[in-house]
């Protein structure tokens, strides 16, 4: 078999996988045509990925609630709804932003808790008892800012979380000036774990006769990953680095990537998304495994809500509008199945950036946003047309 057709081969049968990232290549690619290069720049990258940051951490946790074949309305306002509240610990009761912040997180996972024990535990429909969650905390928001209407929040430490970036390696301005070499460094090492474990991954399939790409392959995919991390830090490094906000949605997706592909709780997850009567029968708590994904999904919206408060420097009363529907969105486009048990983490990643490139790329063109929506939506229904055609074809 020549190198095309292989190529073209493992493209078609991993198709789902790898779909999404060749959108996310296309609409980049376009916009940066459109734009005159300005689209690719370092400063609007930089603010393309803060931008995506809260949306990101709502995907991750929206697609394993996808995964279980639920859905979570309310995690939107919830996240508004916290963010203001972290704002007011700070600006009015005078609390240190390193209490606020794990009390906003506990708050979250309760309230995911809440939601959790009505669908896992009293049997509610997930979208009937998320409803009603996205009623509460929009009315929340509303009684907590009624009186002081939009809080600016001046804690530094609170607000670097949305607009600061990582320090660079001092007494090094004489090498490569303009460029953040701390950020550099740390693109280096991220290609070295990366092909480490891509290594290692091939050896242990190979070790128990599972199929694995040919060499040459799998060459290419290890420089093409290589390449694209190498060029994305180098962008960003032409700014003024990794913000703490890429670096938050590095280790929630890190996390959640582990928990879903290393341990126990991530194989129920997806045995309970792929048939929760088979998974009950073979012993898994399809209960308890509904209760920890609600729990963690209102961890994330406390999350969310603390990085959207930050980059703002204020908490108002509409924060949190829409959330919800930009988390499912990068769901689905990062590929989620509407029947359940299909979908990773990384890509609500990559779905949250193919949504926000699409909105940044749209702003600097001047669309409209009438046809913004337009464009979104249409985006939106594609990428569930493409799940049904290639789930069809399996």
């Amino acid at each position: 078999m020549s190198f095309i057709s292989e190529l073209q081969k493992v493209l078609r049968e991993n198709i789902r996988d790898y779909g999404m990232f060749i959108a996310l290549f296309v609409i980049m690619a376009f916009f940066t045509a459109m734009t005159d290069g300005i689209f690719i720049s370092s400063r609007n990258i930089s603010n393309l990925l803060n931008q995506t940051g809260y949306i990101a951490v709502l995907g991750v946790g929206m697609m394993l609630i996808i995964v279980i074949r639920h859905i979570d309305l309310s995690v939107g306002f919830l996240s508004g709804f916290l963010g203001a509240l972290a704002a007011i610990a700070l600006e009015t009761w005078g609390l240190s932003v390193y209490i606020v912040l794990p009390m906003i997180l506990l708050l979250g996972t309760l309230a995911g808790a809440a939601t959790g024990t009505l669908v896992a535990v009293v049997g509610i429909p997930a979208f009937v008892a998320s409803l009603a969650g996205f009623l509460i905390y929009r009315g929340a928001i509303l009684v907590a800012l009624q009186k002081t209407g939009t809080i600016i929040i001046t804690d530094e430490t609170f607000n670097a979380i949305g607009n600061g970036y990582i320090p660079d390696i001092p007494g090094l301005d004489t090498f490569l000036p303009g460029v953040h070499k701390l950020t550099i460094l740390l693109g280096i090492v991220a290609v070295v774990l990366y092909v480490m474990s891509e290594i290692k991954n091939r050896n242990n399939k190979k070790a128990y006769n599972f199929e694995v790409l040919s060499m040459n392959i799998f060459v290419l995919k290890l420089v093409f990953v290589a390449g694209l991390i190498g060029s994305v830090t180098w962008i960003l490094a032409g700014f003024r680095g990794l913000s703490w906000t890429v670096v938050l949605v590095i280790i929630v997706v890190s996390i959640y990537h582990f928990v879903t592909t290393q341990t126990v709780l991530g194989r129920h997850i997806y045995a309970v998304g792929g048939n929760p009567e088979a998974a009950e029968l073979s012993g898994i708590s399809v209960r308890n495994t509904t209760y920890a994904v609600f729990c963690s999904m209102g961890m994330l919206s406390g999350l969310s809500g603390i990085m959207f408060a930050s980059r703002l420097q204020s908490a108002t009363m509409t924060a949190g509008t829409l959330f919800e529907l930009d988390a499912i969105a990068a769901a689905f486009v990062g590929g989620a199945s509407a029947t359940g048990g299909v979908g990773k983490v990384t890509g609500a990643l990559v779905g949250a950036l193919v949504m926000t490139s699409l909105t940044s790329g749209m702003n600097l063109m001047s669309i409209d946003i009438s046809y913004q929506y337009m464009v979104r939506g249409v985006v939106l229904a594609a990428a569930v047309i493409f799940d049904v055609a290639t789930r069809g074809k399996a």
